[in-house]
């Protein structure tokens, strides 16, 4: 176990990655709201290794209650806009909310205007905004970082 240690710790000195010396957190409570996933993939990207938000204290949770910003991907639907609502009142104050892509923007449309409910800004107050179709994963990590 130590050579396998000393080993991760050579290759993350050769790698070069930046030390942050400035260690916060953040949980964010991911929820697709009506996308077409390009926006996911690129979130997933952004949680890879080459750009591993997890360094920076940014880290994906599965429950609303343990998160302290709700990232909404997609146009929001008719039919995702009750369970956005439950997962924005489920979690705890203060809560952010990030609009992640043109579509959560409202600059997008996915569908006919009867599928779509309100834009993401007329149901909650939106407090980072990513804009692209999709945004790339290092203009993901820097607008959220830039408002923690």
């Amino acid at each position: 176990m130590f050579v396998l240690l000393r080993q991760l710790h050579r290759v993350l000195r050769q790698a070069g990655l930046p030390r942050r010396s400035d260690i916060r957190s953040l949980a964010l409570r991911h929820i697709d709201a009506g996308s077409c996933n390009a926006c996911e993939h690129e979130l997933t990207a952004a949680s890879a290794p080459s750009y591993d938000l997890q360094r920076f204290g940014l880290d994906i949770v599965a429950s609303p209650r343990h998160a302290d910003a709700l990232l909404v991907t997609g146009a929001v639907t008719t039919r995702m806009a009750v369970a956005l609502c439950r997962a924005y009142e489920a979690m705890p104050e203060p809560r952010l909310v990030v609009a992640l892509g043109d579509c959560a923007l409202g600059c997008g449309v996915l569908a006919s205007a009867d599928e779509l409910a309100a834009p993401l800004d007329e149901l909650f107050p939106v407090d980072i905004r990513v804009p692209g179709c999709p945004p790339p994963p290092d203009a993901i990590a820097a607008a959220i970082l830039a408002r923690l």
